[in-house]
């Protein structure tokens, strides 16, 4: 909200005129600009309600037992055939053609066996 409010005095002092043809909204005038600072506070409270709601949305996910973000490509008994066959030799990307995977799938899973 903050920064559309300075944008338009920035503008306004170098001599800019912002003018909304579709809202009827001209910042050279004391009109124009309150509604300039109302549209942006109605923004920053919109977007405040949303991060809330998303907020309490992943909380209550999260009581729930649900985790975000994608499945993992491996499960734990082809990651382990993938470390297997790191120490066996075989080269981070043939690891992952086998496994059909990224190569930095198998280097995340490395690196996360060697931090164990």
């Amino acid at each position: 909200m903050r920064d559309t409010v300075n944008t338009a005095a920035e503008l306004n002092e170098e001599g800019v005129r912002l003018v909304l043809l579709d809202m009827g909204l001209d910042t050279a005038t004391r009109e124009g600009r309150l509604m300039v600072g109302i549209l942006s506070a109605l923004a920053q409270q919109e977007l405040e309600t949303i991060r809330e709601r998303t907020r309490v949305g992943l909380e209550h996910a999260r009581a729930q037992g649900r985790v975000g973000g994608r499945p993992p490509k491996m499960d734990a008994a082809a990651r382990a055939a993938a470390l297997a066959a790191l120490r066996g030799g075989l080269s981070v990307t043939d690891v992952a053609a086998l496994h059909g995977v990224s190569r930095w799938t198998i280097t995340r899973i490395r690196d996360a066996a060697t931090e164990d």
